[in-house]
């Protein structure tokens, strides 16, 4: 038995259009051709797959199971030619890109990674916009992407939805608040609460929860790296409010808790702002494509890393 794409297309297209016909003009060649293409399929599968003389033209169940493999496969191949089509067009540019988010190192190192591997002529950099003013820079054309949480009106800036994110309270595992399901802001009174070196207005834990609730924590400890955030916590000697991403491993160690603010929880969207003039680029587009896939992998235990 062989069954090639074109097998695959002509059932999908039957099943869409619901007669020879349309089906015919769906995939550009004569009817009497779709025809013989009928023949020649179920000749290779040895089974009818349309029930004869109904209308809507219909499929048996060997039709329908063969129509559920060309749904699960045809769009993994379109998308392919889709790649390829945008590698044909051009693989040379510039990728400067902007963070808003001290953290977001940890997903976003894996996707240049994977990035660079088909884009290897695209000249790459990475500024901290914790350092400048990103999004002005953006629009200047000085950087051409710009990762940011706050999403703005700005003339020619298109902000593109990358995933969702949770900001996770973090402690020992010996800590008094593992007793409990959740925080709240009045929880913060009494704690060291470890952060990365920015200001307040780009924490989680303030904006989302203690600013608004007007608590202060018994004292601010501002670490670099997460690692270093992680190892003063295990020791007891901080809290810490970090996004889901980075807890991908903690979440299921037993030197650690992790709870949700509030009972309800808090969600947060990344978004990737561009120039509108840059949105069609193909790397653009490729880019856009691995920073909402790649960072589910390190939200969600449960999905290997590979």
């Amino acid at each position: 038995m062989h069954i090639d794409f074109r097998h695959l297309r002509t059932i999908r297209a039957i099943h869409q259009a619901g007669g020879l016909a349309r089906a015919a003009d769906l995939l550009h060649i004569t009817q009497s051709a779709l025809s013989h293409q009928i023949k020649g399929l179920e000749d290779q599968a040895g089974v009818e797959l349309f029930v004869r003389r109904s209308k809507p033209l219909k499929l048996s169940a060997a039709g329908l199971r063969l129509l559920r493999v060309a749904e699960k496969v045809l769009p993994e191949i379109e998308a392919l030619e889709a790649e390829f089509s945008g590698l044909r067009q051009g693989s040379a540019g510039r990728l400067h890109i902007a963070i808003e988010c001290h953290a977001c190192f940890e997903w976003l190192f894996p996707v240049l990674e994977r990035f660079r591997q088909t884009w290897v002529d695209v000249d790459i950099d990475i500024r901290p916009g914790l350092a400048f003013d990103a999004l002005p820079a953006l629009a200047k054309e000085e950087v051409d992407l710009v990762v940011s949480s706050d999403p703005e009106n700005i003339p020619g800036v298109t902000f593109q939805p990358l995933f969702d994110y949770e900001p996770l309270f973090v402690a020992s595992a010996q800590h008094p608040l593992a007793a409990k399901s959740f925080v709240e802001a009045g929880d913060f009174r009494d704690e060291t609460l470890i952060t990365y070196p920015v200001d307040r207005s780009r924490l989680d834990v303030f904006t989302e929860m203690l600013t608004p609730a007007k608590v202060e924590p018994r004292a601010v400890r501002q670490i670099e790296l997460t690692a270093v955030i992680l190892l003063l916590v295990a020791s007891n000697r901080g809290v810490a409010v970090l996004p889901d991403w980075v807890l991908r491993e903690q979440r299921t160690s037993t030197e650690f808790i992790t709870r949700p603010l509030t009972e309800a929880g808090v969600t947060k969207r990344l978004y990737a702002a561009i120039r509108s003039d840059d949105v069609d680029k193909p790397f653009m587009s490729y880019l856009i494509r691995l920073a909402r896939e790649i960072p589910l992998r390190l939200q969600r235990p449960d999905i290997p890393k590979n």
